[in-house]
């Protein structure tokens, strides 16, 4: 592609997951949607679930099969407490998981928190076309997330390549 490739907004879910927070006092939500805006993707729909594994897959699968929606990032339930189960809804809703997304995502934490990083589960896959992307509850891991990975990712203009750029391919299988 060349280097005139224009931005392309995508349009982004947030989902926060939490039985402590609502809406008022979001602070981990409100940062990605803040960062997605400024960026100049735009905000498709926000939802606030509680640790509820049913209530979350619900959730990420109405929005998997809504097609006004590209890209889902959810928000806290990726820790290791009995109440965390924001990684297994998102594994129960993938057809193809983005390993390395975790991997990097421990490596920026590390550089911020050390060996505390080894305490999160952030994840990442692909259901029916859209990205899912789960981040711990933290405005700080949120701010991670986006500015060390998503930013980029998300940016059809970021060589060597991007997620967007490989959108339109993503449901190639099913059009045989």
């Amino acid at each position: 592609m060349p280097d005139s490739v224009p931005f392309v907004p995508v349009r982004i879910a947030v989902l926060t997951v939490s039985d402590t927070r609502g809406p008022a006092d979001d602070r981990s939500g409100a940062v990605l949607v803040e960062r997605l805006q400024a960026a100049g993707h735009l905000l498709a729909d926000r939802a606030l679930v509680t640790d509820d594994q049913p209530l979350i897959e619900a959730r990420l699968r109405a929005w998997i099969a809504d097609p006004a929606v590209d890209v889902v990032i959810s928000t806290g339930g990726t820790g290791l407490t009995g109440r965390d189960v924001t990684v297994e809804a998102h594994e129960a809703v993938y057809e193809k998981v983005i390993p390395a997304f975790g991997t990097l995502f421990t490596m920026i934490s590390f550089q911020k928190i050390g060996t505390s990083a080894i305490q999160s589960r952030a994840c990442a896959g692909v259901a029916r076309g859209t990205y899912l992307f789960a981040l711990p509850g933290s405005p700080g891991a949120c701010k991670d997330a986006w500015d060390g990975i998503l930013a980029a990712q998300l940016d059809l203009r970021h060589r060597p390549c991007n997620f967007v750029e490989i959108m339109p391919r993503l449901e190639e299988h099913r059009r045989k």
